[in-house]
């Protein structure tokens, strides 16, 4: 069974982060989590740029793409991500699936 082009691409994202050099023109796009919501909820960014979601919650949370990888954030800590790959992507908290967000990635 072959996978949805966009999980696809936002696994990517998560397998190289580890990987590559950014860019010194690399930005951090911070996404605060705080009573159950993504704020701001949809982002933009860049390939190469970090995404850091700062959970403030008492709760654990994630960052997730259903059916893909996922980024978790413990309670009052943070998880970040480099960005590889442009496209388009939703993404949830595995444990609090109300919780949405939309990030968009260009070249």
């Amino acid at each position: 069974m072959s996978a949805n082009p966009a999980r696809r691409a936002f696994l990517a994202l998560f397998l190289g982060a580890a990987a590559i050099a950014v860019p010194a023109q690399a930005e951090t796009v911070q996404v605060t989590i705080d009573r159950l919501a993504y704020a701001p909820a949809e982002i933009e960014a860049k390939v190469g740029d970090e995404i850091e979601w700062i959970n403030r919650d008492a709760l654990v949370h994630t960052a997730t793409v259903q059916g893909g990888a996922e980024v978790l954030l413990p309670a009052k800590k943070s998880g970040r991500l480099v960005l590889q790959e442009p496209g388009s992507f939703d993404y949830i908290c595995r444990y609090h699936p109300n919780m949405k967000g939309h990030l968009i990635v260009r070249p």
